[in-house]
């Protein structure tokens, strides 16, 4: 039983060892770490709503079968008025965004069509994140671990850690600009992920119709604006109620066109996911803006290296 215990604890500590090397920076783990987690979860949580429970419900009528009706508006896409979002909820328009479509003058229709494929676009952005920490962990390859020698372990006696120090001084000593290369492609990763969390910005704005850019100001704005003369943007971009128009044939072979109101329950979900996910990137681009500037002083300023150096290892 003892040693059975000594090789749990072993193991614990070597477990931990591992844990403990850290072979990139904090802000570079929350692009590749924390995000992932993040989108693969809120992925999940998307994927498990639609399928438990309804997550479009529409108003049928006896000549159309309720599964149908909620499968064709699900599939194809439903639709809001524009111009109602600003009209009042009660009196002039039953729920914002929902009007008679065939009123007077020209009206402006906004499709909703994306609520398929925000669970599959949640995971794809997940991997988009993961692609620099892989391409760095391919290029690092265990190098710094095998640097470290299991100094980190506190089982070393002080003339194995003597040692090992006087070797790895000695290495970093004679190989002292050998591995420029290996560090800038370390710096690259940090600019993949600048360049992929702005990325995904953009291609968010294109998922929602140009929407997505300023959904986080516009929250903003309408939390700061009075309740009679504001509009609700997450209701705009995920509106909870929309209208579908089903097409059928009637008892002489006509066309007959049904006018259906449809509930969206998912887009509750939805708009917290994505208003969170607006300001997360925000910050995300900021520390990382933060991050490449501070490389680019080390890279071109050796005082600020020496600098550093003697605060971190006095």
């Amino acid at each position: 039983m003892e040693f059975l215990r000594g090789v749990y604890a072993f193991m614990q500590v070597s477990r931990s060892s591992v844990s403990h090397v850290k072979i990139d920076s904090p802000v570079f783990r929350l692009h590749t770490n924390a995000t992932v987690i993040l989108l693969i979860t809120f992925s999940i949580a998307v994927t498990t709503r639609q399928y438990v429970g309804n997550p479009i419900d529409c108003v049928h009528t006896r000549d159309i079968p309720e599964d149908v009706l909620n499968t064709y508006c699900w599939i194809h896409s439903t639709y809001t008025v524009v111009d109602a979002f600003m009209k009042k909820q009660g009196s002039e328009v039953p729920f914002p965004g929902v009007h008679n479509s065939q009123g007077r003058g020209p009206l402006t229709i906004k499709h909703t069509k994306y609520y398929q494929w925000v669970a599959f676009t949640l995971f794809f952005q997940a991997i988009l994140f993961y692609t620099p920490r892989w391409l760095w962990k391919s290029w690092e390859g265990g190098k710094i671990h095998a640097l470290i020698m299991d100094l980190d372990i506190g089982i070393c006696s002080e003339a194995e850690k003597k040692q090992k120090k006087k070797l790895l001084l000695d290495y970093l000593w004679e190989n002292l600009r050998y591995h420029n290369w290996w560090a800038y492609r370390y710096y690259v990763c940090e600019l993949l992920a600048l360049i992929n969390v702005i990325g995904q910005m953009f291609l968010m704005n294109r998922f929602f119709d140009g929407e997505f850019m300023t959904f986080g100001l516009k929250v903003i704005d309408y939390m700061e604006t009075d309740q009679e003369d504001r509009m609700d943007p997450m209701i705009y971009i995920f509106p909870r109620m929309t209208k579908c128009t089903f097409f059928k044939y009637g008892s002489s072979g006509e066309v007959e066109k049904h006018d259906a109101i449809c509930i969206l329950p998912l887009n509750v979900v939805n708009e917290k996911i994505y208003i969170f996910l607006w300001f997360w990137f925000i910050l995300l681009t900021f520390l990382t803006l933060l991050t490449l500037i501070y490389r680019v002083v080390i890279i071109f300023s050796p005082r600020m290296r020496v600098y550093l150096f003697r605060m971190r290892f006095r």
